[in-house]
């Protein structure tokens, strides 16, 4: 996963559902249109947008659109049984020609220069896939997919796929078991891009996995927080604002958003659960504890910035450029 661009747009936009069409086994597609007829704002292969679905419910869905598309922007959700309330609320409650407002579209999960790139998909995770897909035919380059999901029924945009033969190795659970990373991957080789995405458990097999390719190889995006990120023992600490010129202190059982927030500073979040990036501070002084499921390791140990909508201190004080 890259870190987030300042050049992000995140301007919010108020559009209509221009059509919905089922993709698969509880998962739909949604095609959002500007009111105005204007052009739709452009992106790029793994971006994503906010979907201001309610006053306190906002979700984040990757683009699987075509980018050359000016008209339209489209998502797939997936209906998920322990829904907190976002995918039963499109699933139930949207109808072509209602309105409702986006924000971005944002990216942190760009498709880097390579020689060679391997995607590996689980479930709605084909969706940010997608695009990248389309942007290497474009581009001539060398890639491969394999795309699992519970069965054939559940996974989406298979005939789309399927126009690429062998390039795409489909693998439904029921039939295959889990994916065989190990055997999809091969050996580690230099100029190799491996992009992954879809739930925990295949994102932290393949993470796995990858420990032995060059540190820079593996890109992934994590619609859920890593099992126990968020947990921890917890202990007051100072926050100081450096363009504020305050300081404030951060209570056992609050993020450093919400005691911003109680001193008049807002940080803009989105997710709340440190995997959207949204909220990414730059860390003046101090060492955060990180307890985000978006940073890279690397990124982790420099440092450098912070996700304050989930993430604490090590010592006694940090310092951010707020």
């Amino acid at each position: 996963m890259t870190n987030s661009d300042s050049s992000d747009a995140v301007a919010e936009v108020d559009v209509i559902i221009d059509g919905i069409t089922n993709e698969a086994d509880g998962i739909i597609s949604l095609t959002f249109a500007s009111l105005t007829g204007d052009k739709m704002p452009r992106w790029e292969p793994g971006a994503h947008i906010d979907v201001l679905l309610g006053p306190e419910l906002e979700r984040q869905y990757s683009l699987c659109g075509d980018v050359n598309d000016e008209r339209t922007l489209r998502v797939a959700v997936l209906r998920e049984p322990d829904s907190r309330g976002g995918s039963q609320w499109v699933h139930e409650r949207l109808s072509v020609g209602d309105k409702i407002r986006i924000r971005g579209p944002r990216n942190h999960f760009r498709l880097v220069e390579a020689q060679e790139y391997l995607f590996i998909a689980g479930g709605i995770g084909i969706t940010p896939i997608l695009p990248m897909i389309a942007d290497c035919e474009a581009r001539g380059s060398r890639w491969s997919l394999v795309y699992g999901g519970r069965s054939t029924d559940s996974m989406a945009f298979t005939t789309q796929l399927a126009k690429h033969q062998d390039r795409v190795r489909f693998w439904p659970q029921d039939e295959n078991g889990h994916i065989d990373i190990r055997g999809f991957l091969g050996d580690p080789r230099p100029g190799t891009a491996i992009y992954c995405c879809g739930p925990g458990p295949l994102l932290d097999a393949v993470e796995d996995v990858c420990s032995q390719w060059p540190t820079d190889a593996l890109h992934l995006e994590r619609f859920r927080p890593r099992a126990g990120a968020m947990e921890g023992p917890e202990s007051p600490f100072e926050v100081e604002l450096e363009q504020s010129n305050m300081v404030v202190t951060v209570a056992v059982g609050q993020t450093i958003v919400d005691a911003c927030k109680s001193a008049g500073v807002h940080i803009p979040t989105s997710c709340g659960e440190g995997t959207c990036g949204t909220c990414e501070t730059v860390v003046l002084e101090g060492v955060p504890e990180h307890r985000d499921s978006y940073l890279t390791a690397q990124e982790r140990e420099s440092n450098e910035v912070v996700m304050p909508c989930c993430s604490r201190s090590r010592t006694s004080r940090l310092v951010l450029d707020l």
